[in-house]
């Protein structure tokens, strides 16, 4: 699903210098190239990331499974994606919304509330060409963004139930009329637990599952697709119904 190998580049912090690795993700004769301080694919790389977390380095630094194989459905539904207008919700790395952003969208907003976390997501831009990107910080908790957005992105943002009001909030707030929010998730019950509440409020929720990771022990990985429900029957951004 990519190579990863090492990269010349640091990121500089507060905390120190880090050596930063390339990740190139490969499909449909394009290639896509961000830079990461390392891939979480296993549970002990799970583990190495929090203890980078207490070094004051951001999760967001580091390149997740779930970004991966969100990057891959939008990858494959190319035509959804031309001529519309992104916002992805903590953007990390900045693959998913990358990727999008070089498939024709009119627009893509990478927010992330890490200021380390967004100036390594623009440098990823930068290393992919010239995108139609902008970049901003934000908090779901104190969230300002009032423009509408055909496609909100948001990979592995389920992580805390405390988190799923404001998410919800965002949704409802700013997405389009005949909008679809897309999540990743590594099918945590916690998030599965808030797909089924907004399932049982009217939202429509299906899902791609993605394996990322070495195929010895590859890593399940739902890409969910919600509609809400004032226009769940609706016809979707492209005009494909799955």
């Amino acid at each position: 699903m990519g190579e990863a190998s090492d990269s010349d580049e640091l990121l500089e912090t507060t905390a120190g210098d880090f050596p930063l690795l390339d990740y190139r993700l490969r499909r449909g004769g394009r290639e896509w190239t961000v830079l990461h301080v390392g891939a979480v694919l296993t549970d002990e790389d799970e583990t190495r990331a929090i203890v980078r977390k207490t070094n004051r380095l951001p999760y967001g630094v580091s390149l997740w499974p779930s970004g991966i194989a969100l990057a891959h459905e939008i990858a494959v539904r190319e035509a959804e994606f031309r001529g519309r207008s992104v916002l992805e919700l903590g953007a990390g790395v900045g693959l998913p919304g990358i990727v999008a952003a070089t498939l024709g969208t009119h627009s893509v907003l990478q927010t992330d509330r890490d200021e380390v976390a967004l100036h390594l997501c623009r440098r990823n831009g930068e290393r992919n060409g010239p995108t139609t990107i902008e970049h901003r910080i934000a908090d779901w908790a104190d969230w300002a963004e009032s423009g509408r957005y055909d496609w909100i992105l948001g990979a592995d943002v389920l992580y805390g139930d405390s988190l799923h009001p404001d998410l919800r909030r965002i949704f409802e707030a700013n997405l389009a009329p005949g909008g679809r929010v897309l999540l990743s998730d590594p099918f945590r019950p916690g998030a599965l637990g808030f797909l089924n509440s907004l399932e049982a409020d009217g939202w429509r929720v299906e899902f791609a599952r993605w394996e990322v990771g070495e195929e010895s022990t590859p890593r399940p990985i739902g890409v969910f697709e919600l509609a809400p429900p004032a226009d769940g029957r609706a016809e979707r951004p492209g005009g494909r119904e799955r």
